[in-house]
């Protein structure tokens, strides 16, 4: 079945789940790793398969909001789920998205105010040296490790056991 029923999601809705959890996993890895990594070369390597993840998980996270607006419906909350608990489990869920999308524009953010992009994508010259923009954009490169330990720290709910 390719849309939720009443029970369990779709195949489309596990799916996208879980190949973006698979992603979200491969940032935080790529992520560290280019960050511990001192060698230019070996850092611009990391940091292009890094942004490719990235816009995936965005082209995914959009696909997904759309999946849910106009092709499918989510299951109903479980019996016994007070009003209470359900609102809080849309909060939750609504700032999955809010956390996922910051991190997409914060990272396009880096890659556009930096000049990184023209680096990691339209060539790099060997002998220069490239390091993140702490200086000029330190802020935008603060939010964006911010949003990935609010995302590793909150990033848990009740919603993984319906998914399986």
């Amino acid at each position: 079945m390719w849309k939720s029923t009443p029970d369990q999601y779709g195949r489309v809705a596990i799916a996208i789940h879980w190949v973006s959890a698979l992603l979200i996993v491969a940032l935080l890895v790529s992520g560290f790793r280019a960050d511990a990594t001192a060698d230019a070369v070996g850092k611009i390597t990391v940091l292009r398969a890094h942004a490719a993840m990235g816009i995936t998980i965005l082209i995914l996270t959009l696909a997904r909001i759309a999946w849910w607006r106009m092709a499918d419906r989510k299951p109903p909350a479980p019996e016994g789920t007070t009003n209470s608990q359900h609102r809080a489990a849309q909060l939750v869920h609504v700032l999955f998205y809010v956390v996922i999308l910051g991190m997409a524009v914060s990272g396009i953010g880096m890659l556009v105010l930096s000049g990184a992009g023209a680096i990691l994508f339209g060539g790099y010259l060997y002998g220069t040296s490239w390091t993140y923009p702490v200086v000029a954009n330190g802020s935008l490169y603060i939010r964006h490790l911010d949003k990935m330990w609010a995302n590793m720290t909150y990033g848990r709910n009740k919603v993984a056991p319906r998914l399986a």
